[in-house]
C-alpha cells in the first residue's frame, strides 16, 4: 500500500490525518496477523501550487518577485521550501504514528520518478496516445497554464454579479446578456441581433450562425453581415447545432475561445480568430485602440493593483520561455476592454440592451481568474482508448472505473514540474520537423547519452525529424521544450514508480500490483483514474485490485475546511493542544489577505474561545476511525476528540487496578487452559470473544467503524462498567479466588491486543507493564504480537449466557432508577424479586451478589409467587411477569397535612424552600409526642417537597420545549426525544411521590401504639 502524496505546498490538516490513521491502523492490523506489509511514504512536489506558494512567501517576506531572480536561483528557493516543508509532514506522519517504511521515503521529482516519468512519456508517444496539437485547451490567464477540467470550478449565477479577479483593479461583472446587432450588407435597415455574455470575445467573432429552419433567417441566407466593431464582412452560416429557441436564434461564432463554435467553425471551414492573449491582454489582432495604453490601467505584472502591491493580491505570473525577463503587456486587459467595447457599440449605434441574464462562469480552482479557452499547440494523451482498455481489466476485477472519453492535456507552464523528455523544434512550418512520417534523430544508445538538466535532474529527450532530414549539426535548431507536466503525471505513476519501476526491482515483483489503495472520495477523477489508466498501459496490470474511499472532514457546522474561515486544524495542535494566541500567530503567518484574516481569526476566537485542549495522538486516531468510511461527510469536533481522551483515560485507570489486583508475584495461564470459575467470569471472557469477531468482521471488510464501537462498548460497558464491578467484593475477600485474576490478564492482554491498530502509544505502554506468560517467548512490541483471532476465542462464546445476563443488566438499571428517583445515596436497601415463572426465577439465580452490587444494593433475594408485596417497599416492574421490589423503611413522624406536599408543586421557590427546610427539621428533631416507628431509609415528609422541586423543574423545561415553534429534520427528532425523556422522569417522579403518599398514609397512629 502507498500514502497518498501529500503536496508539499504546507502542512498536514485533519483530512490527511484521517487518511493515515484508517491506513496505519490496517497496516498494523495486518503486521500483526503475520502478513508481510510494505507502506510506501513520499510527497508530491505540487507544481504550480507550489511555485505560487513559493512565490508569495518571497513576495511577502522580501518583496522579491520571481521575475527578479535567475531560474537557478529561483528553483533554489523552492528545493529549501520544499525540504522544509517535506520535513514537517514527516514530522507530522510521525505524530500520527504512521507506521511507514521510512527507508523507502520517495518524492515525485526526485532520480527515480523522473527516470518513470521520462519512460512513461516515451512509452506513450510510441504508442500514439500521447501526441502535440494546436487545439483549445482550459487557460488560466493568472497562472498562465494550462490546467485540467477538473481543475475547472463552475459557479452557477442568477443573475448580474460582481466579482473581484486576479489582475483587475475593479470588480468585474457577470451574469448580464448584452445584445449586439451586425448590420446586414447591402440592406440598410436589416441586422441580426445576437446575444453574448461576453463581449471581450466579440473581435474573435467570424461568423453569425442561424438554424437552417428557423423562418425569421431565411430570407437571410447566403448574406453577409457587417461586424459591429470592425466592419469587416462576416458570412451568415446556418447550422442545426443553433437553438432557434433560445435568445434571438442567432449566435456569433468565436471558434478561437469556444469548444462549441471551434466545432462549428470547422464543420463550415472558418479559420479561427485570437484575441485574447495567454496573460489575458487583448491581441494585437483586435487592432490598436484594444492596444497601447497607460500602466494605471494594466494590470499589475504579479497581480496586484499597480497602486498597491500588496499580498492580499498577490497572484503569481508564470512565463514558461522567459524567465529573466519582463515585460508588460501591450494590449488592453480583457475585462477592462469589454467596458471599452461596450462603450463602442453604443456610439456606433448597434448597442441593443443589457439584461440580467443567469449563466455558469468557469473559474481556476487554484487562482480564482476567470478561465479562458485558447487555442494551444499543446501536448495531449488520449484517454479514450486508454480508459476503454482500463474499464475493461477493473470489470475483470470486479473493479468499478468510469471511462474518461476525451482528451486530456497532462501540460503546464511552470517551472516546478517534471520537463518533458523532448525537445521542441524550432524550424519554421514544411521543413519535414515533427510531421508525419517522423523518425527519432539519434540511435537509442545516443539519446541515452544526451541530457538536459531540469531542476537538477536528467531526463532521456526525444527529437523527431522527417525522413528528408538526416542531422541536425550542433543541434543547434533545437531547444528543450519549456512546457512541463502536470504533477498528476507524476503522481500517476506512484504506487510502480515507489516501488522502482522502470526497473525490474525485487519490490515491483513483490508488492505489485497493490493490495488496496485507500484515499479520499475527492481524489476519484484527480488520481485514482489516472493511476488506473496509466498503470494498465505501463505495466499491463491494475495499480491495485480495491480502492476504499473515505468522506471528506467537515468541521462541526458543516463547513469544509478552509484556511479563509479559520477552520483548518493542524493534527498536532489536537494531539498536544495549543493556545488560541498561538492558533492567531498561525493564521498571521500564513498567506491571507487582510480582509480573509480578519474573518478566520473572527471564527477561530469564536470556536476555540479558549485554545485547544490537549486530546493525544490514539484519541485523535481512535476518534477518525470511529466514522464510518462509507458514509456522508464527516463532521468533527474537538469535543468529539476530547471525549476519546476520557475513554483513553478510563482504559489507563483500568489497567491500573488491574495490575494493582495482579501484583507481583501474578503467574498467567495459557489462555486456552483459562476456565472460569463463575457465571460473570464466562461472561465478560464470552464479550471478549465476541469483541475479537467483531474487530476481525470490521477489519476484513475495512468498516474501522466497526472496530472501533466493538473496543468502545469492551472496554468501557462490559469491563469497566459492569465486570470490574462485579468482581470487587470478589477480590476483597480473603483468601482470594484467582479465577478472576486469570480472567483479569486475559482481559488486558487480548483487549489491548484488539486496541493496538488504532491506538497504538496507549497499547505499547500498558501491554509492556503485564507481566509474561511463562513458557513463551513474548514479542518484543505489541505492533508484532499476534492479533486475536476469533477462531481461538470461539471456546468462550456463550450467546445464551450473554443474553441471560443482559435480564440481569436490565434489572440493575431498575434498581438504579429506583435509587435516583427516591434520592438514595449511600444507603444499600434490600432487593427482592418475584416471578411466577420458575425460569425466570433460575434465571436470577445465579447472579444474585452481582445484581446487588451493579444496583448499589444489599442483599437480593427472591419473592414466592403469590405472595402479597411487601409492605413499605417500592415496587417497579422489569417486565410482564417479573416484579422488582426495593426497601424504603418508613419513620414514622408528624402526619399533620400528610398528602397535601405534592399539590403544592406550583408554589413559589421561596415557600417550596421553607417546606423543606421545616421537613427537614422535623427529621432532625422529632416530637416528643410522636414517637418514632423505626429508624428508615426514607422519610415521606422529607422527599416529597424534594420530588416536588425537581418535578417543578422539570415542568419547567417540558413547558419551554412545547413552547417551541415546529422544527423540521434532526432537530425535530432531537425535540421529539427530549420531550418524551420529560415525560417518562415526570411519570416516574409522580408514581413515587403516590407511594410515598401511601406510606404515609399506611404508618399506625401513635395511639395505636401503647399497650
Amino acid at each position: 500500500m502507498c500514502i497518498p502524496p501529500p503536496n508539499v505546498t504546507g502542512s498536514l490538516h485533519i483530512g490527511h490525518a484521517l487518511t493515515v490513521a484508517i491506513q496505519d491502523a490496517l497496516v498494523r492490523w495486518h503486521r500483526m496477523r503475520g502478513d508481510q506489509v510494505l507502506w510506501v511514504p513520499g510527497t508530491d512536489h505540487a507544481g504550480i501550487a507550489t511555485q505560487a506558494v513559493v512565490e508569495k512567501q518571497m513576495w511577502k517576506e522580501r518583496g522579491v518577485r520571481r521575475h527578479e531572480l535567475s531560474r537557478e536561483d529561483f528553483l533554489r528557493e523552492v528545493w529549501q521550501w520544499k525540504e522544509a516543508k517535506g520535513g514537517e509532514i514527516c514530522e507530522q506522519l510521525r505524530a500520527l504514528g504512521a507506521s511507514l517504511d521510512w527507508d523507502r521515503e520517495c518524492f515525485t521529482m526526485d532520480a527515480g520518478s523522473s527516470v518513470a516519468v521520462t519512460e512513461a512519456f516515451v512509452r506513450l508517444y510510441e504508442a500514439g496516445l500521447l501526441y502535440r496539437n494546436h487545439q483549445l485547451v482550459n487557460w488560466s490567464c493568472a497562472l498562465r497554464s494550462a490546467i485540467s477540467d477538473i481543475e475547472v470550478e463552475s459557479r452557477p449565477l442568477s443573475g448580474r454579479t460582481e466579482l473581484l479577479l486576479p489582475g483587475c483593479p475593479t470588480p468585474v461583472s457577470f451574469g448580464f446578456l448584452l445584445s449586439v446587432a451586425f448590420p446586414v450588407d447591402g440592406e440598410p435597415d436589416a441586422e441580426v441581433v445576437v446575444g453574448t455574455t461576453r463581449p471581450e470575445t466579440l473581435p474573435g467573432d467570424v461568423a453569425v450562425a442561424v438554424h437552417p429552419e428557423d423562418s425569421r433567417y431565411t430570407h437571410l441566407h447566403g448574406h453577409w453581415l457587417r461586424h459591429p466593431l470592425t466592419g469587416q464582412l462576416l458570412p451568415l452560416i446556418t447550422d442545426s447545432a443553433v437553438q432557434p429557441h433560445v435568445g434571438t436564434g442567432a449566435v456569433k461564432v468565436t471558434p478561437a475561445h469556444s469548444p462549441a463554435d471551434a466545432e462549428m467553425g470547422a464543420r463550415h471551414g472558418l479559420s479561427p480568430l485570437s484575441v485574447i492573449a495567454e496573460d489575458g491582454t487583448m491581441t494585437s489582432l483586435c487592432g490598436d485602440w484594444l492596444q497601447v495604453v497607460p500602466d494605471s490601467v494594466l494590470p499589475h505584472p504579479l497581480g496586484a493593483p499597480s497602486s498597491s502591491p500588496s499580498p492580499s493580491h498577490f497572484l503569481v505570473s508564470l512565463e514558461a520561455s522567459h524567465f529573466h525577463h519582463c515585460h508588460f503587456p501591450q494590449g488592453l486587459h480583457r475585462f477592462v476592454a469589454r467596458e471599452k467595447i461596450m462603450s463602442a457599440l453604443r456610439e456606433r449605434g448597434l448597442f441593443r440592451g443589457l439584461r440580467e441574464h443567469p449563466m455558469v462562469l468557469r473559474l481556476c480552482s487554484r487562482s480564482g481568474d476567470v478561465v479562458e479557452y485558447l487555442l494551444k499547440s499543446q501536448w495531449f494523451v488520449r484517454c479514450r482508448e486508454m480508459g476503454d482498455r482500463a474499464a475493461k481489466e477493473a470489470r475483470k476485477s470486479f473493479l468499478s472505473f468510469k471511462t474518461t472519453s476525451e482528451a486530456t492535456c497532462p501540460i503546464r507552464e511552470a517551472h516546478v514540474q517534471e520537463g518533458k523528455p523532448c525537445l521542441k523544434p524550432l524550424f519554421p512550418p514544411g521543413c519535414g520537423v515533427g510531421g508525419p512520417g517522423a523518425e527519432p534523430l539519434l540511435p537509442p544508445e545516443e539519446l541515452a547519452a544526451l541530457v538536459f538538466p531540469h531542476w537538477g535532474l536528467v531526463y532521456l529527450p526525444a527529437i523527431v525529424v522527417g525522413p528528408s532530414d538526416s542531422s541536425l549539426p550542433g543541434h543547434g535548431g533545437a531547444c528543450k521544450d519549456p512546457d512541463v507536466l502536470d504533477t498528476w503525471f507524476s503522481s500517476a505513476l506512484f504506487p510502480f514508480s515507489a516501488l522502482g519501476w522502470p526497473q525490474k526491482t525485487p519490490d515491483l515483483a513483490r508488492f505489485y500490483p497493490l493490495s488496496l489503495l485507500e484515499t479520499g472520495n475527492d481524489l476519484l477523477l484527480f488520481w485514482v483514474g489516472r493511476m488506473i489508466m496509466l498503470g494498465t498501459q505501463l505495466t499491463g496490470q491494475l495499480p491495485f485490485s480495491k480502492v476504499l474511499l473515505h468522506s471528506m472532514v467537515r468541521d462541526r457546522q458543516g463547513r469544509k475546511m478552509s484556511k479563509s474561515l479559520g477552520n483548518v486544524l493542524d493534527p498536532r495542535d489536537i494531539i498536544s493542544g495549543v493556545e488560541l494566541q498561538e492558533l492567531q500567530a498561525k493564521l498571521r503567518d500564513g498567506s491571507l489577505d487582510p480582509s480573509e484574516l480578519a474573518i478566520a481569526a473572527a471564527a477561530q476566537k469564536k470556536d476555540f474561545p479558549h485554545g485547544i485542549p490537549e486530546c493525544g495522538t490514539d484519541a485523535l486516531r481512535f476518534t477518525l476511525c470511529s466514522h464510518g468510511v462509507l458514509g456522508g461527510d464527516l463532521h468533527l469536533s474537538v469535543s468529539e476528540v476530547l471525549s476519546c481522551r476520557h475513554f483513553c483515560n478510563k482504559i489507563w485507570n483500568a489497567l491500573r487496578f488491574i495490575l494493582k489486583v495482579l501484583g507481583e508475584k501474578f503467574v498467567p495461564q495459557p489462555a486456552e487452559e483459562l476456565s472460569p470459575s463463575c457465571p460473570v467470569d464466562a461472561w465478560i471472557l464470552s464479550r471478549l470473544a465476541l469483541a475479537a469477531w467483531e474487530c476481525e468482521r470490521g477489519f476484513l471488510t475495512r468498516e474501522l467503524s466497526l472496530v472501533t464501537h466493538a473496543l468502545h462498548h469492551f472496554w468501557l460497558h462490559s469491563l469497566c462498567d459492569v465486570y470490574l464491578e462485579a468482581v470487587k467484593p470478589v477480590l476483597s475477600r480473603s483468601p482470594r479466588s484467582s479465577g478472576p485474576s486469570q480472567v483479569l490478564f486475559s482481559c488486558a492482554d487480548l483487549g489491548l491486543r484488539l486496541l493496538a491498530p488504532l491506538m497504538p502509544f496507549l497499547a505499547e505502554e500498558l501491554w509492556q507493564r503485564l507481566p509474561q506468560r511463562p513458557g513463551c517467548t513474548a514479542a518484543p512490541s505489541i505492533t508484532i504480537a499476534p492479533y486475536p483471532s476469533a477462531h481461538s476465542l470461539e471456546h468462550w462464546r456463550q450467546p445464551e449466557l450473554e443474553q441471560r445476563f443482559s435480564r440481569v443488566q436490565e434489572a440493575a438499571q431498575t434498581l438504579r432508577a429506583l435509587r435516583a428517583t427516591y434520592q438514595l445515596t449511600t444507603a444499600r436497601p434490600r432487593v427482592l424479586l418475584q416471578s411466577p415463572e420458575p425460569g425466570e426465577q433460575g434465571l436470577f439465580q445465579s447472579f444474585l451478589e452481582p445484581l446487588g452490587t451493579l444496583g448499589h444494593c444489599g442483599a437480593v433475594g427472591f419473592l414466592p409467587p403469590g405472595t402479597a408485596a411487601p409492605t413499605g417497599w417500592a415496587q417497579a416492574a422489569l417486565s410482564g411477569t417479573l416484579q422488582v421490589y426495593m426497601e424504603l423503611q418508613v419513620t414514622g413522624g408528624d402526619r399533620r397535612g400528610r398528602g397535601g406536599i405534592w399539590k403544592n408543586v406550583g408554589r413559589k421557590g421561596r415557600a417550596l424552600r421553607m417546606e423543606k427546610m421545616e421537613a427537614l427539621s422535623r427529621l432532625q428533631r422529632p416530637e416528643p409526642s410522636l414517637p418514632v416507628l423505626r429508624q428508615g431509609l426514607v422519610d415521606p415528609q422529607t422527599h416529597l417537597p424534594l420530588l416536588a422541586a425537581r418535578r417543578h423543574k422539570l415542568q419547567k423545561q417540558l413547558d419551554s420545549l412545547l413552547a417551541q415553534a415546529p422544527l423540521e429534520g434532526v432537530a425535530e427528532t432531537q425535540m421529539q426525544q427530549r420531550l418524551s425523556s420529560l415525560q417518562l422522569e415526570l411519570s416516574k417522579l409522580d408514581r413515587a411521590a403516590s407511594h410515598l403518599r401511601q406510606l404515609m398514609e399506611e404508618s399506625p397512629d401513635p395511639g395505636e401504639l401503647k399497650p
